[in-house]
């Protein structure tokens, strides 16, 4: 079993209630759920502020890449369309 450590969190009334209700309905524990919130919310904004470093660092490189917003647009368009199709 990992090592676990113990926070304290302020949570409004509705929040923890939520997620009293959602425990109980899991038959989980509150500390689970909190858990897994935390670390998915974790891998999401990690995942953000490593993809956003890497862009500055490619801006900034002596040759950067760099897209006109009208081709970005239509690259974006024909994938969500191709997509849309396929589901």
């Amino acid at each position: 079993m990992p090592q676990t450590t113990t926070i304290t969190v302020r949570l409004p009334a509705q929040v923890k209630a939520r997620l009293e209700k959602l425990a109980k309905s899991t038959d989980r524990s509150k500390a689970y759920l909190a858990s897994q919130a935390i670390e998915a919310y974790l891998d999401v904004q990690e995942w953000q502020v490593k993809a956003i470093q890497d862009a500055i660092r490619e801006a900034d490189s002596p040759s950067p890449m760099f897209h006109e917003h009208e081709e970005v647009q239509m690259k974006l368009k024909k994938l969500t369309t191709k997509r849309c199709r396929t589901e």
